[in-house]
């Protein structure tokens, strides 16, 4: 079935959208900083789109059927530290400045004694509907500070209300979309029930069941995205009386105490539960040694992190790029799961002297219009495309290719939405990317899955010019699909 047309409205229309979203958005929490340097109260609009974006129901649905199946993949990856750690120590030597750092923090944990055997992952995966294939292709597995879980569900809240109001019917007096079109995320909530799923198995093994402990935040400082943040802090106390502590990343080694007998975790004096990370997804963030230290030092406590080292590597790109062979994702899940996600694989090549990565230095080279060059790094920026790719390459000695993965460009619809970003409409045409939020809460040494939840879904678009995606990154904006 094909989508319906985009509203076609005049422009004194277009302007009456543009208003009540703008209110609609400052009044209910669509909110961030603008770039630094900013006022602590002077938050503006998120960038967002005008509509909603036109995404096939059947691919969305089973975007979110497969997602425990993938919380389960990597929670095994995991538990079965003798190859994760062997792919990770490999990938460290040629990653040096972030993932051997990494590495390097979970080694001196290891040799100080992790004491805390279960680990937290708030997840998402990453997809885009490929136009050729009729299905999602995963972009990415993320592990480590998730975003935008706290304004998805404010997007398709406001373009329900935008559609409620009749603006984007010709008459300005029905609903365009019906309903069930508009599917409205809740990320905000079920994030923070996810958080809650390690803080209740920690006071019920160490608190004797009392609600004692809180969660401490560890985020950057000047934080642009600090709203999508809070909204998870706020339904924590709101929901189940669990109060978040934030801290910058920089300042976690000063302000943290831990007890040397029970190895117990305490933040001004309140009892920490669980460590979530908002933060330490980049180079960029450990610009000093402390930054470092305090990876190892809170991993090294009986607090539960969200995630903990091993967690957050297994999501390199290494990782996503081995698990294309049937061979190795057959170590960790069963036939019958691997039939489910396995259509939602991109090809992706190693870029070292193996058969597979010699063939990817060739296409590198010869047919680079068809591939993304990926680094192991999150949070939008770090890509190099297409006919970059070559030019890249030979920037840098082919010892540190084997960082990088080269991934095959998947071919997404363009679509013809307006984005609303500083209060102007961008008209270049935009393409998007849908995440679906999980959760589990595992035991590393034993594959022990304790929870594992589906936790709603995240539109991200960005304009059809722009190969980079991050919204806070300042590439793409917030959306929210429409399902045909």
């Amino acid at each position: 079935m094909a989508p319906k047309e985009f509203p076609s409205l005049p422009d004194e229309r277009l302007k009456e959208i543009v208003h009540q979203l703008t209110q609609y958005g400052l009044a209910n929490g669509l909110i961030m900083y603008p770039p630094a340097p900013f006022l602590e109260n002077q938050p503006v609009l998120a960038p967002v789109t005008l509509f909603p974006t036109p995404f096939p129901r059947e691919e969305f649905n089973k975007s979110l059927q497969i997602q425990k199946i993938y919380n389960k993949l990597y929670a095994n990856i995991v538990a079965e530290q003798k190859w994760l750690t062997n792919v990770i120590e490999q990938l460290s030597q040629h990653d040096v400045e972030f993932t051997g750092r990494l590495w390097k923090s979970f080694l001196n944990a290891k040799q100080e004694g992790i004491p805390q055997n279960l680990s937290l992952a708030l997840t998402r995966s990453d997809y885009m509907f490929d136009e050729i294939s009729q299905e999602i292709k995963q972009v990415e597995y993320n592990t480590v500070s998730v975003s935008f879980g706290g304004l998805s569900h404010k997007v398709g809240s406001a373009h329900t209300y935008l559609n409620q109001l009749g603006l984007y019917s010709s008459f300005g007096s029905e609903r365009y979309y019906t309903d069930n079109e508009i599917p409205i995320s809740e990320s905000d909530k079920r994030l923070a029930d996810g958080l809650f799923s390690g803080v209740e198995y920690y006071n019920k093994e160490y608190l004797n069941g009392e609600n004692k402990s809180i969660v401490l935040v560890v985020v950057q400082p000047d934080e642009r995205n600090a709203f999508d943040q809070r909204a998870l802090e706020y339904h924590l106390l709101n929901n189940y009386g669990v109060v978040s502590k934030r801290v910058n990343l920089p300042d976690v080694l000063k302000s943290i105490k831990i007890d040397s007998h029970s190895k117990r975790l305490y933040y001004q004096n309140w009892e920490v539960s669980v460590v979530y990370y908002r933060s330490a997804y980049s180079p960029a963030e450990f610009d000093s040694p402390d930054t470092w230290e305090c990876r190892t030092v809170l991993e090294s406590s009986m607090a539960i992190k969200c995630p903990s080292l091993l967690t957050q590597l297994s999501g390199s790109k290494k990782i996503q790029q081995l698990l294309t062979s049937h061979e190795i994702l057959s170590k960790f899940i069963d036939q019958a799961e691997i039939k489910q996600i396995e259509t939602s694989f991109c090809d992706i090549y190693p870029l070292d002297n193996s058969v597979n990565g010699k063939i990817a230095k060739k296409l590198a080279f010869e047919k680079p219009q068809n591939f993304v060059l990926k680094p192991q790094r999150e949070g939008g920026g770090n890509n190099i495309y297409k006919e970059d790719i070559p030019e890249f390459l030979n920037s840098i000695p082919e010892d540190e290719w084997e960082a990088y993965i080269l991934m095959d460009l998947i071919h997404p619809t363009i679509h013809k939405n307006l984005i609303l970003r500083n209060g102007e409409i961008l008209t270049d045409g935009i393409v998007s990317e849908l995440g679906v939020f999980g959760s589990y809460l595992f035991n590393e040494k034993t594959g022990e899955i304790l929870d594992n939840q589906v936790l709603g879904h995240l539109l991200r678009s960005k304009t059809s010019t722009s190969n980079e995606g991050g919204v806070a990154a300042g590439f793409g904006c917030v959306d929210n699909p429409y399902l045909y």
